[in-house]
C-alpha cells in the first residue's frame, strides 16, 4: 500500500504535486489527521483522489459504490465531485475508522450524499443485488481486504451499468506482484486478479501506475 505514487523520488514527487494537485482544504485536513493513524498506510494518495474525482465528472456519474471506506477520504472525494443529487453507497465494517469519516463528511456538507452501510461487504453487495440494484451504478471503487478482491470485483461488475467503471486500488502492491519470490496469500490474490482482468472479455482495461496501482475496468456494452 502507498499514500503516494510509487517510483517517484522525493523531489519529483514534490514537483508533481506542486503543479497538479488541487486539494480542497477539507480533504487536506482529513489526510493530515489520517497520517497520524496507526493504519495510515491504508490512505489513498491525494493525486489518486483527484484522478477519481476527474473520472466521476467526466462520466457524469450520479450513483457510485465504494467497497472499503477507512477514514473516508475517497468517499469524500467522490461525494464532492458528484452533482447535488448524487449518491455514494459506502460499505465498511469498522465503526472506528468510519467515525472519522462521518465527522469529515458532516464538515464538508455531504452527509446526505453518502449512505454508509456497516456490515460485511459481501453481505451488503448481495443485498444490493437482491434488491434489484444490478446495472444501476455508474462507478465503483474497490479498496478493501485483499482476500475478497475477486468477489468484490464480480459483484461490482454485476452492479455497474454497461459503460460503467470499476476502479480497483493496490494492484501493484508496492511492486511485490512483479517479484516471483513473493508468495504470501495477499500478493498471490492480487497477482491472480490482475491476470484475470487482463484476459476478461467483459471489460475494457487500463492499469494506471498512480499511487499503488489503480486498475480501471469499464464494463462492456
Amino acid at each position: 500500500m502507498a499514500a503516494k505514487t510509487l517510483g517517484l523520488d522525493a523531489g519529483l514527487y514534490e514537483y508533481f504535486q506542486a503543479v497538479s494537485l488541487r486539494e480542497p482544504e477539507i480533504l487536506t485536513q482529513l489526510r493530515q489527521e489520517t497520517a497520524q493513524h496507526p493504519m495510515a498506510r491504508m490512505q489513498i494518495a491525494p493525486e489518486q483522489g483527484q484522478f477519481l474525482a476527474l473520472l466521476i465528472q467526466l462520466m457524469g456519474a450520479k450513483k457510485t459504490l465504494e467497497i472499503g471506506v477507512f477514514t473516508g477520504y475517497s468517499s469524500l472525494v467522490v461525494a464532492l465531485a458528484l452533482p447535488p443529487e448524487g449518491k455514494v453507497i459506502a460499505l465498511d465494517l469498522d465503526e472506528g475508522y468510519t467515525g472519522i469519516a462521518r465527522r469529515y463528511w458532516e464538515l464538508a456538507g455531504v452527509t446526505d450524499k453518502i449512505d454508509l452501510r456497516l456490515a460485511p461487504a459481501l453481505e451488503s453487495l448481495a443485498q444490493l443485488l437482491q434488491q434489484g440494484e444490478a446495472e444501476t451504478f455508474d462507478f465503483a471503487f474497490i479498496d478493501a481486504d485483499k482476500s475478497n478482491y475477486d468477489h468484490y470485483y464480480e459483484a461490482a461488475l454485476k452492479l455497474v451499468r454497461p459503460g460503467g467503471l470499476i476502479a480497483i486500488d493496490n494492484v501493484l502492491w508496492s511492486g511485490r506482484v512483479a517479484d516471483p519470490s513473493v508468495q504470501d496469500n495477499r500478493t498471490k490474490i492480487i497477482r491472480s486478479l490482475n491476470e484475470k482482468l487482463h484476459q476478461d472479455p467483459r471489460i475494457n482495461l487500463s492499469l494506471v501506475p498512480i499511487a499503488d496501482g489503480l486498475t480501471l475496468a469499464m464494463k462492456n456494452f
